[in-house]
């Protein structure tokens, strides 16, 4: 019966993994993920914290009596927490794809090594037997397995990648398109898209689909979407991490390199401002051209620091001398080096994005009034201030995808402006994310603007609920809380009316609180 000790404590860790290897396939494989999502499990439900108290007094109960059940206490905190995530996701459930597969085979080889090594030394320091041992120290080896796995895990997946980025490469070396890198803390998708239906019809163009933005993204955007016919190919390059994006510039060099914004989004990954635009400056290295937001003081900085490149200063602000997107009431009126490109065109396109595109298209040689004019049958960028009509007749913003407190500010002017005058509004989120320790603050600050706008403010979730409730006391918003976007699109069809308005405002991944 006591070898049944570590049969029961693997059958927990692989029930546990389960959950694990989801989030792990959410966070991109990214070391360090698992620990920070434990943390923000704990931080959104405090009652998780009682894992940890398990597997502590699985530790002491064991100690104290070395051939007891007491690891099982400890398997099952990890089988029961943390409580709220689930062995299947509501919006995206486990694939079992080939990478995952082997991550879980490095993870099986490690948390075996780790549980012999550590039952032995177990044996020596404490005594007992060899199945309570093992038993204690396959538990106390899970809690590091997960992170361990993935950092090296990494460098075996880069290999094995290699053959698609070797390909992909080729490619590019034989099509010879015009390459056009654009990066950003936000914007980056948005500012794709802007160029791709700036540009076609005069010049064939091929867009990375989707945010196919990293490495083995881009190799198989180019591997499958790249066609002999292409002149320009427009790349979305993402970064999680320092070198990132110089390494991706290595087999994918930009021409045409454009930085859409900075804004604090992934500052938890990477510690401040100064570090992103670093990072994200890594896409300029091999360019010739430099299209640069400069609303940003830093990125205004950035602009005079180019050296010889040719560098258009875009945004929404006076100091874009090359391309400004200004408001004109519920127009934008485009200007190219001081003059007017053209009629105003109606509101719809983020302004400073379009600025960047603008310069892109000039830069590749499409006459002025031809931007003028596609630039007035630009669609919105889906989930991102799309707006619509519910079959109730309400209108809907669906901002979804926008995950920074400057979209978010934006979306609420475009609330303000929907529904009837005496039309109710609602604001539906579960907050924003990776904002580092500014991530409380914004969400207070968002919801205490959204207090003064809206009168309802539906609260999605756990990650950000105290955040999000401390700032809606400023304001006379009614909050309503829901633990998931279903339960607040239920509550969206039961209460506005046509002439009222709602906002969705983000949306997070379901291995969230």
């Amino acid at each position: 019966m006591t070898w049944l000790l570590p049969v029961l404590s693997l059958a927990a860790i692989a029930l546990a993994a389960i959950k694990w290897l989801r989030v792990a396939q959410r966070e991109h494989y990214l070391a360090g993920s698992i620990v920070f999502m434990r943390r923000v499990w704990i931080a959104g439900r405090p009652v998780n914290v009682l894992e940890e108290v398990m597997l502590a007094g699985a530790l002491a109960g064991y100690a104290l009596a070395p051939d007891s059940l007491w690891p099982l206490l400890g398997g099952a905190g990890m089988v029961v927490f943390p409580i709220g995530l689930g062995y299947r996701g509501r919006t995206s459930p486990l694939n079992w794809t080939a990478r995952l597969r082997r991550t879980a085979l490095v993870g099986v080889v490690l948390l075996c090594l780790a549980t012999v090594l550590l039952g032995w030394m177990i044996t020596l320091v404490l005594g007992g037997g060899w199945p309570g041992a093992l038993s204690i120290a396959a538990v106390v080896s899970w809690y590091a397995i997960p992170d361990l796995v993935l950092w090296v895990a990494a460098p075996i997946e880069r290999r094995l990648s290699q053959k698609f980025v070797v390909r992909a490469s080729g490619t590019l070396d034989r099509v010879a398109p015009v390459v056009v890198g654009i990066t950003g803390s936000y914007g980056k998708t948005s500012t794709k898209w802007y160029v791709r239906d700036l540009v076609s019809g005069t010049r064939r163009v091929v867009a990375s689909p989707a945010s196919f933005n990293n490495r083995l993204g881009l190799a198989r955007a180019i591997n499958e979407t790249l066609t002999d016919d292409a002149e320009v190919f427009v790349a979305e390059m993402g970064a999680y991490q320092p070198g990132e994006i110089a390494d991706t510039c290595s087999w994918i060099p930009p021409s045409i390199a454009v930085l859409t914004a900075i804004g604090p989004v992934h500052l938890q990954r990477f510690k401040s401002e100064e570090r992103i635009i670093e990072a994200k400056s890594e896409i300029f290295g091999r360019a010739r051209v430099a299209i640069i937001n400069v609303d940003h003081p830093a990125l205004a900085e950035l602009a005079g620091r180019m050296g010889d490149r040719k560098v258009w200063r875009c945004g929404t602000s006076e100091g874009a001398t090359s391309v400004r997107v200004r408001w004109d009431g519920d127009l934008l009126t485009i200007l190219a080096h001081g003059q007017a490109l053209g009629e105003p065109i109606p509101a719809g396109p983020f302004p400073a994005n379009l600025a960047c595109a603008v310069a892109v298209a000039l830069e590749l040689g499409v006459p002025p009034g031809a931007v003028s004019d596609r630039a007035r049958r630009l669609a919105p960028a889906d989930h991102r201030q799309a707006t619509g009509r519910s079959e109730a007749g309400f209108e809907i913003i669906d901002d979804t995808f926008n995950s920074n407190p400057a979209g978010a500010a934006r979306a609420l002017d475009v609330l303000t402006r929907s529904g009837e005058p005496t039309g109710r509004r609602a604001v539906v989120t579960p907050g924003m994310v990776e904002l580092g320790p500014r991530q409380h603050d914004a969400n207070r600050q968002f919801a205490a603007a959204a207090s003064e706008v809206a009168d309802h403010l539906v609260i999605v979730g756990r990650a950000n609920r105290r955040a999000l409730l401390l700032g809606a006391r400023e304001g006379p918003v009614e909050v309503v809380l829901v633990d998931n976007r279903e339960q607040a699109v239920s509550w969206v069809r039961e209460h506005l009316r046509p002439g009222d308005a709602v906002l969705y405002e983000n949306d997070l991944p379901d291995h969230y609180p």
